[in-house]
């Protein structure tokens, strides 16, 4: 056991013997005070009575006693035989006190049971034996002097004038007290032991206790999921330290608030909380908003909480699962997407090779012949259309069947300026368009294919730029967030794109473009895909939307590896 909970013997002496032993010392000088000084009053006021010098010089003796006591008082702990002699004194001034209020004939015996109490609780059964002993040889002493050296008492002690007790009397006075000292010392320190013993077991069971409650508490914060207790009106008793990081709320914030409130959960499950006695537990996913402007996905799962005085509540436990939502739509449109690829090949044979075939006669026919003007007209839009419709086709078969990746080591930030180059001279930029570009300072490698990821950064800015029909400005960013990835950022000021619509924007042929094909998006996003990369999306209507590529960044860095080699050439 530790000592600094006191529940070894030794330690706990150590560390609490000073601290019992200060308030003894107090209440020996209140005593002593109350009992002396009462005794001197009595003297004086009994006509005849002898002087009270013996009562001034005990009670001058108990203060200059309980001094010394104060200034050994911070010895105690390494030397507690201190006590017990502090314990035998007091003994001999009980003695004194009896011996010059009577000896045999004294009514005040039982103040030996003072320093004997005293001993049990702060030395147990051998202190308390060791003053009952004492004491019982004090007042033997005292007793044996009446009866056999009564010529040598002073003018102010008991003289056989005074017409001691008869012998027998007095030895069975002595007996009962010498039994009662003894008897005392016996209970009292039977009684100290059985405390002390009932005191070590508190404190190991307090200690169990708290090390349970702190496991508990541990385990409770440790938890990756958010956990609640509420009350049977839902008003919050325990909040976790993940449920706090959830919802953005410190856990001194929200004892007593609704949990509906803290956690966003909507009416209609609040409403079913009532069903939980019949049902064990209720399960539902809701977008919310948290108290620091998140917008989140919670997963909220809610039971019954029975209390151990018999009251009932509620247990919420919740996570975070954005991401994981996030990822089952992007597997939904992977799945969907491999759907495509596979009738890309029969929509090639079944619509290529016709079309090709009717555009080439259409062709023959009009060179041959004889057309009027309306009829060359509508020739030339059949070919138009032909053309047009042969493009896509050709776009489509592109996206689902990608060329084989050249894998290269490029400078992202170089691409991306090259980019923004073109589009500043290109016919999708007009005058009320800005096109910023913020790249580091130095390169941002990556190993991948250099024109695919200049379609994927082409792809996306084209998109922005026609998001910004009214004009706006255009960033394109590359960010370093670690050692591990590299992130290109577009953002737009444009129109912005519906919630509902962003978990389809990159499925083929949804185009909210004019003459666009569907196929920018979806390409950019299997491109990103299958570099082992990421794309995430955020739009508010009105305001615009930003595209974040995320990609792994190339092992290595050839910049510091030039540094290093200047180095050691410098210090050649």
């Amino acid at each position: 056991m530790s000592l600094a909970h006191g529940t070894d013997d030794d330690g706990a002496r150590r560390v609490t013997l000073r601290s019992r032993v200060s308030p003894f010392v107090a209440g020996r000088v209140v005593i002593s005070t109350i009992i002396l000084g009462t005794a001197t009053l009595v003297q004086l006021a009994t006509p005849g009575a002898f002087p009270v010098n013996p009562f001034f010089f005990l009670i001058g003796l108990t203060y200059l006693l309980s001094v010394v006591y104060l200034a050994t008082l911070r010895h105690v702990d390494a030397n507690p035989w201190l006590v017990d002699l502090q314990l035998t004194v007091d003994a001999g001034i009980v003695s004194a006190f009896v011996y010059v209020t009577g000896g045999i004939m004294s009514d005040f015996p039982s103040l030996y049971l003072l320093p004997i109490i005293a001993a049990s609780t702060l030395r147990h059964r051998p202190g308390a034996l060791l003053v009952a002993g004492v004491s019982a040889v004090f007042y033997l002493g005292i007793v044996l002097s009446q009866y056999t050296t009564l010529d040598t008492f002073p003018h102010w002690a008991v003289t056989a004038d005074s017409g001691l007790p008869a012998p027998r009397f007095a030895q069975y006075v002595l007996a009962t007290n010498l039994f009662g000292f003894v008897a005392l010392g016996s209970l009292a320190g039977a009684l100290a032991e059985r405390l002390r013993f009932t005191g070590r077991r508190l404190v190991t069971a307090s200690e169990t206790i708290e090390d349970l409650r702190a496991f508990n508490e541990h385990v409770i914060n440790s938890l990756v999921s958010g956990l609640v207790t509420a009350d049977a009106d839902c008003r919050i008793l325990t909040f976790n330290r993940a449920a706090s990081a959830i919802t953005g709320v410190h856990m001194g914030q929200v004892v007593g608030r609704h949990a509906a409130s803290v956690l966003g959960l909507p009416s209609h499950f609040v409403n079913r909380l009532g069903t939980l006695g019949r049902a064990r537990s209720q399960r539902g996913d809701f977008a919310v908003r948290t108290e620091d402007g998140r917008d989140i996905e919670l997963g909220v799962t809610a039971a019954r909480l029975s209390f151990p005085d018999g009251r009932t509540g509620y247990l919420f436990t919740f996570q975070d699962v954005t991401d994981v939502k996030r990822l089952e739509r992007e597997a939904g449109v992977r799945q969907r997407l491999s759907a495509v690829g596979e009738m890309a090949a029969g929509i090639a044979h079944e619509i290529r090779n016709p079309l090709a075939s009717m555009s080439g006669s259409l062709q023959v026919l009009r060179a041959e012949l004889p057309l009027t003007g309306d009829q060359e007209q509508l020739m030339d839009i059949v070919l138009r259309e032909s053309d047009r419709l042969n493009e896509t086709i050709r776009s489509f078969l592109a996206y689902a069947r990608p060329q084989r990746a050249s894998i290269t080591r490029f400078d992202l930030a170089q691409v991306v300026s090259d980019t923004a180059r073109l589009l500043r001279n290109g016919a999708d930029v007009h005058e009320h368009h800005t096109v910023d570009v913020e790249v580091p300072p130095g390169p941002v490698w990556l190993e991948f294919d250099d024109n695919q990821m200049r379609q994927v950064v082409w792809n996306l800015a084209t998109n922005g730029l026609r998001a910004m029909n009214g004009g706006g400005r255009l960033r394109l960013a590359v960010e370093t967030p670690d050692g591990c990835t590299v992130a290109l950022r577009v953002e737009d000021e444009g129109c912005g794109i519906d919630p509902a619509d962003i978990d389809r924007i990159f499925q083929p042929f949804r185009s909210t473009f004019d003459r666009g094909t569907g196929l920018g998006l979806a390409t950019v996003h299997r491109i990103v895909t299958g570099a082992k990369g990421s794309i995430h999306v955020r739009s508010r209507v009105g305001q615009g939307t930003t595209m974040r590529v995320v990609l792994p960044a190339a092992q290595g860095d050839t910049a510091g590896a030039a540094t290093d080699a200047e180095l050691a050439e410098a210090l050649s």
